[in-house]
C-alpha cells in the first residue's frame, strides 16, 4: 500500500485571496491570474517547503490543479490562450519545485471544462467530448513530460461561486458513459506511460450518481477494463469525509489498482481550528484495507475541500498544527503500519512539543467531543439514503455553519430515541474540554485553540439542550446570548475565524406522525432502491423539485441553493 502516496499542494495559491468564505475545492485561477512575479515566487517557495516536508514524511507524489488551465487548444478564445500560456510557464516552475523535492506531479481535472467559444466550436465541428479530450490529453502529456498522471473528477463540477474562463460540466451521466470515456482515454495514457486516476466521488447527480456505493453501478462502470494505466480512487466511506462510516465495500469488488482518499484537514470538523484527530479512525480503515486486493496507496487531502472561512494551511502555517499532526500520523499509519500512539509521540518529538502522553490524552478527549457533540451519535450511526446519496451523519454543523432550528429539533427527536443519553454525552464532552485546557499546556500545544473549541462546542451543547430537553428554561434566549458573545469574541475571517451561527426558532407546523410518514417515504435504510424510489423518488420528485424551483424558489433555503453546486444537483 505504498506505491502511490499522494498529498495535495494547492494551499499557496490562496495567499492574498481576500474572501470571507473560500471555495477550497480548486485553485482560484481568477485570483492567480492577477498576480505578479513576486506572488508566484512566494508560491514556489512555499511549494518547496510543502514538498520537502511531505517527502521527508514518506509521501512520493503531489496533486495540483488543473489540466483545463494548462492544456492549450486552437479552438479556445485568443485572450484565454494568452492566459493559459502564462499559467503554463508559471506552473512549469511549480512542477519543477515539487519534482525537485521528490514528489511525482499529478494534475487534477474535471472531466470536461470549457469556455463559451470552445463549446460553440465543438458544436460547429460536430466533435464529441471524448474525441476532443483524447486529442487534448495527448497534447498535454506530450507538452508536460514531468507530469506522472492525471486525477479525473467525473461526479462533481464547479460550484456556483466559480467565475472563471472555464466552467466544468457533468457530462458523464451513466455507467456506460463512464466506461466509454475510460475506453477512449486510457490508450492515450498507455501510450505515454502515465497514470489516469479515476475518482468515484459523486454528488448524486444522474444514474452515475451512486457510483461511490452501488455495487451494480460500480461493476458496470469498470466492466471489461484491465488497463495498467488506470487507478481507481475512492473515499473511505459511502459519502463525503465524515465519521461513523463503514469502509467502502467497493474496495473489495475489483482487482484494478486502487487508492483510498483520506482527509486530514477535516472540512466538516473545523479544518484544523481545533483538534479533530483522525488517527484511530484511519488506523481501523488501514487494517481493513489489508484484506483488499491491489490497494496501492492513498491520496491525502491536507489543504483541499469545503466552503469555509478557515484558513490554516498544512505545512506552511505554524497555526496549522492539528492538520500537520493528522497528516503525519496518517502517512505513518498507511506507509509504515505504525501504531497511532507511536506516531503521535514521534510527531511531538519532531515538533519539539511538550509531554507526549498529555497530548495523547488530549487527543482522546477531543476525539470523543467530536464524535459525540459535533455529531449526535445515535443519529450518526443510522444508515440513511435519499435518492442516490447516503445522507451525511451530521445535521447540525455543515462546513463553517452551525445550525440551531426548530426543524432540526423535530428531525432529531424523530431519529433519536435516547434523549437523556444525548444530553449526558454533551455534558461529558464539556467536562472533557475543561480537562483539555491543562493538558494543552503540558503538551505544549496552543491553549487558545482549546478555548476556541470549548466556546464553539458550548454552542453545540446549548443546541443539544434545545433539541432534547423538555424543561430547558429560557433556552432560546440563552442560545442568542451565547451567539452574541461568540460573535463579539471571534472575527469573521482570519487565522481564527468563527463559525456562522444560524438560528431559527419558528415552529415547524408538522406533527410527529406526518413527519414520520414523510421520512419513511423519502428516505430508506437499505442501499438498494425500493419500488417507490424507482417509480417516484428518482423520477417524479425531480419534476416536482424543478416546478418548486421555478414557481416557489423562496421555499428552498438560500444556503442549500447557493453553496457548492446547489441542492438542485441532487435532483438531476
Amino acid at each position: 500500500m505504498t506505491e502511490l502516496l499522494l498529498i495535495d499542494t494547492i494551499g499557496p495559491f490562496f495567499r492574498g485571496y481576500d474572501r470571507r468564505v473560500i471555495n477550497w475545492s480548486k485553485i482560484p485561477w481568477d485570483h492567480a491570474g492577477r498576480q505578479g512575479a513576486t506572488w508566484w515566487e512566494t508560491v514556489c517557495r512555499e511549494l518547496n517547503v510543502i514538498g520537502r516536508q511531505a517527502a521527508s514524511w514518506g509521501f512520493n507524489a503531489a496533486s495540483i490543479d488543473d489540466v483545463a488551465h494548462l492544456a492549450d487548444h486552437e479552438w479556445i478564445e485568443p485572450e484565454v490562450r494568452r492566459r493559459i500560456a502564462r499559467y503554463r510557464s508559471e506552473m512549469r516552475n511549480c512542477f519543477q519545485v515539487l519534482g525537485g523535492a521528490g514528489l511525482k506531479v499529478h494534475v487534477t481535472m474535471d472531466v470536461f471544462s470549457a469556455t463559451p467559444g470552445l463549446l460553440k466550436r465543438l458544436a460547429i465541428e460536430g466533435v464529441s467530448v471524448n474525441d476532443y479530450l483524447k486529442g487534448l490529453m495527448d497534447r498535454f502529456l506530450t507538452d508536460f513530460p514531468e507530469v506522472a498522471g492525471v486525477i479525473v473528477r467525473i461526479g462533481e463540477s464547479d460550484g456556483k461561486d466559480v467565475h472563471d474562463d472555464f466552467r466544468s460540466q457533468l457530462v458523464i451521466r451513466t455507467p456506460a458513459d463512464a466506461r466509454v470515456f475510460l475506453q477512449a482515454l486510457l490508450p492515450v495514457f498507455e501510450k505515454h506511460g502515465r497514470r489516469l486516476i479515476f475518482r468515484t466521488w459523486t454528488v448524486g447527480a444522474y444514474p452515475i450518481g451512486d457510483l461511490m456505493w452501488h455495487r451494480g453501478t460500480f461493476a458496470e462502470t469498470f466492466r471489461g477494463i484491465t488497463s495498467k494505466s488506470l487507478v481507481v480512487s475512492m473515499k473511505y466511506g459511502e459519502t463525503d469525509f465524515f465519521r461513523y462510516l463503514p469502509l467502502n465495500r467497493n474496495f473489495f469488488r475489483t482487482p484494478l489498482a486502487k487508492i483510498v482518499e483520506l482527509q486530514t484537514r477535516r472540512e466538516y470538523e473545523g479544518c484544523g481550528e481545533y483538534p479533530s484527530f483522525v488517527g484511530w479512525m484511519y488506523e481501523r480503515y488501514a487494517r481493513e484495507l489489508k484484506q483488499a486486493q491491489n490497494v496501492i496507496g492513498c491520496m491525502v487531502w491536507c489543504q483541499t475541500g469545503g466552503w469555509v472561512p478557515f484558513r490554516r494551511l498544512a505545512f506552511i502555517d505554524p497555526e496549522a498544527l492539528w492538520n500537520d499532526l493528522n497528516t503525519y500520523v496518517t502517512i505513518r499509519i498507511v506507509k509504515d503500519g505504525m501504531l497511532v500512539e507511536d506516531a503521535v509521540r514521534a510527531f511531538a518529538t519532531q515538533r519539539r512539543l511538550g509531554d507526549a502522553d498529555a497530548l495523547l490524552e488530549l487527543l482522546r478527549l477531543a476525539d470523543e467531543c467530536v464524535r459525540e457533540l459535533l455529531y449526535v451519535e445515535e443519529f450518526a450511526q443510522q444508515k440513511l439514503f435519499f435518492r442516490r446519496v447516503r445522507i451525511p451523519p451530521v445535521l447540525t454543523v455543515y462546513w463553517g455553519n452551525l445550525f440551531v432550528s426548530h426543524s432540526i429539533r423535530k428531525l432529531l427527536r424523530y431519529f433519536v430515541r435516547d434523549a437523556d443519553g444525548a444530553l449526558r454525552s454533551a455534558q461529558r464532552c464539556m467536562d472533557n474540554l475543561e480537562r483539555m485546557l491543562p493538558l494543552a499546556e503540558r503538551a505544549g500545544v496552543p491553549v487558545a485553540d482549546i478555548v476556541y473549541m470549548k466556546d464553539t462546542f458550548g454552542l453545540l451543547a446549548l443546541a443539544r439542550e434545545y433539541y432534547f430537553a423538555d424543561d430547558a428554561a429560557g433556552i432560546e434566549e440563552r442560545i442568542q446570548e451565547a451567539k452574541r458573545a461568540y460573535k463579539a469574541k471571534y472575527n469573521k475571517r482570519g487565522l481564527r475565524a468563527r463559525y456562522r451561527v444560524k438560528t431559527d426558532f419558528k415552529p415547524l407546523l408538522l406533527n410527529p406522525r406526518h413527519l414520520g410518514w414523510a421520512v419513511k417515504f423519502l428516505m430508506r435504510r437499505q442501499r438498494g432502491y425500493r419500488v417507490v424510489d424507482r417509480l417516484i423518488i428518482l423520477s417524479a420528485l425531480s419534476l416536482i423539485y424543478r416546478f418548486i424551483a421555478a414557481r416557489r424558489p423562496h421555499w428552498i433555503p438560500g444556503f442549500a441553493s447557493k453553496s457548492a453546486m446547489g441542492v438542485d444537483v441532487v435532483f438531476r
